[in-house]
């Protein structure tokens, strides 16, 4: 049977049902969210629950005793367990963990297990960030960055990179970054690069900058709580990753520019007649006004201040410097003040200060409800007296592995993890109580076991369908996807041999 041609139409034909009636248009399955997965993982957990045996460790300085795993008898019936999933989200944000029985619930007395600090200073960032980000300063800033260095646009490449990969690093930049989309294509075009070059100048290099995060709050934060240390845990590895691995997507993006300005048919995004156009009528950038300049001091000060306020300067045998120990409730406050103070200095009113606050708290508010969810899952776990027993296997399977082959698995384990929950900071709630006392075992920092995990999530989130970032990104750059995945392919390599190298060399320093 020959079909016939179809006249043609800006419009695919719809099929038609007997009725003569077009179809409605089919709708692609999406993903589901971070929400939906966590939502399933909260269920399915509680279910596991009744056949895997409850046994706990002994502890000792909060710690699992090697050696020391035994079977315990639960005390609670099936309604009370049923009430556990009932109250998880709740418990996940200020649940109260009894001495004497071990239970979590919310009041009472205890121990707190919820994650009400975290929470409270995710939301504390994103008022920070937005009321910045009103305020023109960042956006202005890497404009006239860019047309100082417009006549260097070599080492303008590596300098916008490296401060999108600062931004990653220290605060996690990804939903901010698609507000740069429209100054990078028609700077990056009428520099005689493509489109690809425009959105990974952005795209990898905040997402190598968050995958190799020193303070991240989302990562690093959310993790190292978890994990039961502090923020400034292991930034002396992280430190050396971050400068090596920028430095390595730098060079990777510089060479497909210079490739493609030496033979514009190599370009996976040809130009078309809109690039001309938008390359024809690149403008001047606006100049930074004296109140966006302090802004920018009070926003790079804010950032240099944590990261001084939560490293352990005494264990890394700095005498001059204090060690503060700051903390999620110090840092929320920080945070806070320095929102206050940039929205006021930036001119945007008391008015408009508030009403950037509490919108950027709520533009974050997703974050923060992510992790209530995941640490509940915790919850849920502990109550029923399975994290021991999940423990105790993981135990055995890499109890004769070197602390090398242990801080490679780490990361491995991370990889699908990061694909299923995109959401750094609840992969980082779900994973870390059960996978950071592995290092005991395996007699390495738990500061490693943080720094795999968000290796494999930071690297995942380069590329990974499930990021609304990476997806929404290619969607203003007008990049198709599968192109985008023939431009990683060789840098997501290069980078998975970096970090296992990294992981493996941190295991041996220790």
């Amino acid at each position: 049977m020959t079909l016939q041609s179809a006249p043609a139409s800006p419009q695919p034909a719809r099929a038609r049902t007997d009725s003569g009636a077009p179809d409605a248009p089919r709708r692609r399955p999406r993903f589901p969210s971070a929400f939906t997965v966590l939502f399933v993982v909260t269920v399915a957990v509680w279910a596991l629950t009744f056949v895997i045996p409850a046994g706990r460790y002994d502890s000792k300085d909060g710690s699992p005793v090697p050696g020391t795993y035994h079977s315990v008898e639960l005390t609670t019936g099936f309604w009370e367990r049923l009430k556990d999933l009932f109250l998880a989200p709740v418990n996940g944000l200020y649940g109260v963990t009894d001495a004497g029985t071990g239970l979590t619930a919310p009041g009472g007395t205890g121990s707190f297990a919820g994650a009400a600090g975290v929470f409270l200073f995710i939301l504390a960032v994103g008022a920070f960030i937005t009321v910045t980000m009103r305020t023109g300063a960042l956006t202005t800033g890497v404009a006239r960055l860019a047309q100082r260095l417009h006549h260097r646009r070599t080492l303008l490449l590596v300098v916008l990179l490296t401060v999108f990969s600062l931004g990653g690093t220290t605060y996690g930049m990804a939903e901010e970054t698609l507000g740069f989309y429209g100054l990078m294509i028609p700077l990056m075009l009428s520099l005689g690069y493509d489109r690809m070059v425009a959105a990974t100048v952005v795209m990898v290099g905040a997402g190598v900058g968050t995958l190799a995060s020193t303070v991240n709050p989302f990562a690093t934060g959310v993790a190292s709580d978890s994990a039961g240390i502090g923020t400034g845990d292991g930034i002396v590895l992280r430190l050396v990753m971050w400068a090596c691995l920028t430095a390595l997507a730098a060079a990777y993006v510089v060479r497909y520019a210079r490739r493609v300005t030496e033979d514009p048919s190599r370009s996976l995004t040809p130009l078309t007649e809109d690039d001309l156009r938008i390359k024809a009528e690149g403008g001047e950038a606006a100049k930074l006004t004296s109140r966006q300049r302090t802004v920018l001091y009070l926003f790079a000060t804010t950032f240099l201040f944590m990261i001084f306020a939560v490293v352990p300067w005494s264990d890394l045998h700095v005498t001059f410097l204090p060690t503060l120990g700051w903390y999620f409730p110090e840092l929320a406050a920080l945070f806070i003040v320095a929102a206050v103070a940039v929205g006021l200095v930036g001119g945007l009113g008391e008015k408009g200060t508030v009403n950037a606050v509490t919108a950027g708290a709520g533009d974050f508010i997703g974050a923060a409800l992510i992790v209530m969810l995941a640490r509940g899952v915790t919850v849920i776990m502990n109550n029923a007296s399975v994290t021991d027993t999940i423990l105790d296997v993981l135990q055995s399977a890499v109890a004769d592995t070197s602390s090398g082959v242990f801080a490679v698995l780490m990361f491995a384990v991370n990889l699908p993890l990061a694909f299923f929950v995109p959401s750094s900071s609840g992969h980082a709630a779900l994973a870390m109580p059960i996978l950071a006392p592995l290092a005991d075992f395996a007699g390495v920092s738990r500061a490693l076991v943080v720094t795999a995990y968000q290796s494999a999530s930071g690297w995942v989130n380069l590329v990974t369908p499930t990021s609304a970032v990476v997806m929404g990104g290619l969607a203003l750059a007008k990049i198709r996807y599968d192109r985008y995945l023939r431009f990683m392919a060789p840098l997501m390599g290069a980078l998975l041999v970096a970090v296992a190298g990294f992981l493996a060399l941190g295991a041996a320093v220790r």
